[in-house]
């Protein structure tokens, strides 16, 4: 369930693309200004933002990339407000909202910020199992430890185990713990008063306090800090946390899910996540299996993938050919489900004609992967990750990469441009981009930072706003 934040009065236009965005199940809040909508999210947060125009949308997102609130902003008018229109997309609005609204178009946004459909794609019986157990203990208040790797879904299943409960018509509120560096990470979960540090200019609520009667999903929790792994056990043992700058602790009511797709009993046997945490998070534990490991779900969820970006981008629907179906099910998928998802996304984008053939499709394969990664090893030393299984010889594997072509460039040069090349390639996804790259997720934020700071463009994480990426 998105959480809509509309700013300006709900009299006639507005007023119709609210009721549009209630009715298709989103959580609304009405802020009459711009400097009230901004203390509106600082206390209680928001996924998406519907500014009138006749607001300074300008400064409201200024306002939110100082704070460092990821709040996507949509500007909305009359198609008669164009120079308006066109201020608040140079501004850094991300659409423009003619008004009367357009709901299919509403529910799109609505669709982009929320995430997947409440109820995965599954069809593979050890899936459909998975999620017959989890929608068994989706009424409790026990904590979850959602495991899989990269890309699998578990998002996904925590979005489907919160509308499961009963706490259904709570905020469910997610953050990635690997997308921010330490400092950040603690403001975002704690939320900080005024003063608490240099840029905390106003009071502002954590996600603890944001998720209060509903479900906070930590994401990726096994790139947590020791230090912060402790403070997250207290908030779990004595469900209350301290704002930073506060003296006083705050009441919460929370339900935890945790996401990862480390081993956490690997990293607690290797002293680098807490013990008593772990058996805090994993009083049930799930495992989400790789797409590799569940065939019977490819073909499903790349039709439903078809249609649905068939739908968002105004084309028509197109079946996927025989080939093209053969080509996927051979293909390992070690992006996942994510990776399908992109590839479908692109192939749907590319497609000509009245089907999808797999000349549409474009893979990233393992062993090119592997011939991309090969002239920087030596420039990372970091633990790689084990190799990839190797496609099956039915799909073709794309030609390594010559080395000639390096031949006289700078080593960094080289390193830069695999970095930001597999970045975007993951869409900003910075866990994924460091695993198939096979370093460490602080050793790809240092790379990221020392990029941005010699002014090369980085690709923001992925619900961010470009002027937030600083987070990495």
């Amino acid at each position: 369930m998105a959480r809509v934040l509309i700013i300006g009065s709900l009299e006639a236009e507005l007023g119709q693309a609210a009721r549009i965005a209630v009715a298709r199940g989103a959580r609304l809040t009405v802020a009459e200004g711009a400097a009230a909508g901004l203390a509106r999210l600082r206390a209680e947060g928001a996924d998406l933002v519907l500014c009138d125009v006749t607001h300074d949308v300008g400064w409201l997102i200024a306002c939110l990339a100082e704070e460092r609130i990821a709040c996507p902003v949509i500007a909305c008018g009359r198609t008669t407000d164009a120079d308006a229109a066109v201020r608040a997309i140079r501004a850094g609005a991300k659409e423009f909202l003619p008004l009367p609204p357009d709901a299919e178009l509403i529910a799109a946004m609505l669709l982009t910020v929320a995430g997947e459909a409440d109820k995965p794609v599954v069809q593979d019986p050890s899936m459909v199992s998975l999620l017959d157990r989890a929608t068994q203990i989706a009424r409790a208040d026990a904590s979850v430890l959602i495991t899989g790797e990269s890309g699998t879904g578990k998002e996904v299943l925590a979005r489907h185990m919160h509308a499961a409960s009963r706490r259904a018509n709570g905020p469910f509120v997610a953050l990635n713990c690997a997308a921010l560096p330490e400092a950040l990470l603690e403001s975002e979960l704690f939320g900080h008063e005024k003063g608490a540090f240099s840029g905390a200019v106003a009071a502002r609520k954590g996600k603890f306090e944001q998720a209060n009667g509903g479900t906070l999903l930590l994401d990726e929790i096994g790139e947590m800090d020791p230090r912060l792994q402790a403070k997250i056990l207290r908030a779990i043992q004595e469900r209350e946390i301290d704002r930073l700058g506060s003296a006083a602790p705050i009441r919460i009511d929370v339900r935890i899910l945790a996401a990862t797709h480390r081993d956490l009993q690997v990293e607690v046997a290797n002293g680098r996540f807490r013990e008593d945490l772990y058996f805090r998070l994993a009083v049930v534990r799930l495992r989400i299996p790789a797409l590799r490991e569940r065939l019977a779900d490819i073909l499903p969820l790349a039709r439903y993938f078809a249609e649905r970006y068939a739908q968002a981008n105004g084309l028509p629907h197109r079946l996927l050919t025989h080939e093209a179906e053969a080509m996927l099910l051979h293909h390992p998928w070690p992006g996942n489900v994510r990776e399908l998802e992109n590839a479908i996304h692109r192939a749907v984008l590319l497609a000509e004609g009245s089907t999808i053939g797999p000349d549409a499709i474009e893979l990233m394969t393992p062993a090119s992967v592997a011939a991309m990664a090969a002239p920087i090893t030596a420039a990372m030393p970091e633990t790689a990750s084990p190799p990839m299984p190797q496609a099956p010889a039915a799909v073709p594997a794309a030609a390594p990469r010559s080395a000639s072509g390096m031949v006289g460039r700078r080593m960094e040069e080289v390193e830069r441009e695999l970095i930001l090349e597999t970045l975007s390639h993951c869409l900003g996804n910075r866990t994924r981009a460091a695993e198939m790259l096979g370093i460490s997720i602080r050793t790809l934020r240092n790379k990221l930072h020392e990029y941005r700071a010699a002014g090369v463009s980085v690709p923001p994480i992925p619900g961010q706003m470009p002027a937030t990426a600083v987070a990495d």
